[in-house]
């Protein structure tokens, strides 16, 4: 994405929402849009092809925080017409009189202005090595999600993402040009892209107009891409999940993203995972957890478990008295990690029955007329000074 686009393109515009736009807002548009706009359902129509790549290119970075902040800097502060556009006249003050670019990037707060700077005018900022756009341009990165189910996440997987988007053109391979013709450097500005532009007291380099900036002329477009060297098309990329990987998990997939231009190389893909839920087995890091309910008489006598894991059932021991809420670990059936596997974290409940039969009512209730221990000797303890401050109260 050049600055020249962040300038010229409105993507708010394109994708139909306000400026103020709230993240939610923008991504309903955009899939609304491109289900309108897909190619599958719009096949041999250039219009429907030319905006569902306008909108594609649109949320690629609105919804980029870090793009989108770069994008509105740059519409404030060019598109409003600091320079009169990119063939600004002079407005300072007095006759002959410049004001200094560095003022303006040295001092803006955000990131990447240096790098719009050069890509507008073909130079670096103030004291920065010169360079052209007319070199090779690498591809923008790409954005896609991947759906796995719990176990899929914990075990890892590999699995086909199908991807629509700008693709290098088969028929020109990139080119632009019509198979069987060429490409020749634009005799306007040499083959550089910029042109050499002095108005009032200054002079600075703009994009050539009759080449558009790229430096080269194709004289007979290839009927496929229309001379821009790219396609809509659609993709299958095997991506590989590693085991253990959490929900919002991002995977860079390097090389491929959108195509580069003029040679440039692809950008990156970015995979965001998203993880279902079990309906038995939690998460906490590497470890998978498990509540498992047991009786009055199992968490007094103790027992032993028939527990599930990912992979098998294990036997669990409970001891003797183990009160309900008590964790008990069962090492290395978690989530698998280079630092090694997780574990397994059985929490046991006790489980009071609603309703008892006469037999059952009777046997607890002769089990509680054995009890000696108080189950709850701090309470009993708060209320028995709390009784005997009464009383002095009273008396008092």
């Amino acid at each position: 994405m050049s600055a020249r686009d962040y300038v010229e393109k409105d993507y708010y515009a394109a994708l139909g929402v306000p400026k103020d736009a709230d993240a939610a807002a923008i991504k309903k548009a955009y899939r609304k849009l491109a289900r309108d706009l897909h190619p599958d359902k719009n096949p041999g129509n250039a219009d429907a092809e030319l905006r569902f790549k306008e909108v594609s290119e649109a949320y690629d970075v609105l919804s980029d925080p870090a793009k989108r902040k770069e994008y509105d800097e740059a519409r404030a502060l060019f598109g409003g017409g600091a320079f009169g556009g990119f063939g600004g006249g002079n407005r300072s003050s007095g006759p002959g009189a410049r004001f200094d670019m560095s003022d303006i990037f040295g001092s803006a707060s955000g990131a990447g202005l240096g790098d719009l700077f050069s890509d507008l005018f073909g130079q670096s900022a103030p004291g920065g090595p010169t360079r052209t756009t007319a070199g090779p341009v690498r591809g923008q990165d790409v954005n896609a999600e991947v759906s796995l189910t719990f176990d899929e996440a914990v075990r890892g997987e590999t699995l086909p993402l199908s991807l629509s988007g700008p693709a290098t053109c088969r028929t020109c391979h990139g080119s632009g040009a019509r198979p069987g013709t060429g490409v020749h450097a634009c005799p306007t500005c040499g083959g550089s892209g910029m042109i050499s532009v002095n108005q009032g007291g200054f002079g600075f380099s703009e994009p050539c107009r009759d080449c558009r900036g790229t430096g080269r002329i194709v004289d007979d477009p290839c009927p496929d891409c229309h001379g821009t060297g790219t396609t809509t098309q659609t993709r299958t990329i095997t991506v590989r999940v590693p085991a253990g990987v959490k929900d919002g998990a991002k995977l860079r997939i390097a090389g491929k993203g959108s195509p580069g231009a003029r040679g440039g190389p692809a950008g990156d893909l970015y995979v965001t995972v998203r993880v279902g839920s079990h309906p038995l087995f939690g998460r906490s890091g590497n470890n998978l957890t498990l509540r498992v309910p047991i009786s009055i008489s199992e968490a007094a006598l103790g027992t032993t478990l028939r527990v599930p894991t990912l992979d098998g059932a294990v036997s669990l021991k409970v001891a003797p008295g183990t009160p309900s809420g008590r964790t008990l670990r069962v090492r290395g059936r978690g989530v698998p990690a280079k630092s090694g596997t997780g574990d397994l974290l059985v929490t046991v409940e006790v489980a009071v029955p609603a309703s008892l039969t006469p037999d059952a009512r009777e046997a607890l209730e002769k089990f509680e007329a054995t009890q000696t221990v108080d189950p709850r000797p701090a309470v009993t303890a708060a209320l028995a000074t709390g009784s005997r401050a009464g009383a002095s109260h009273a008396q008092g």
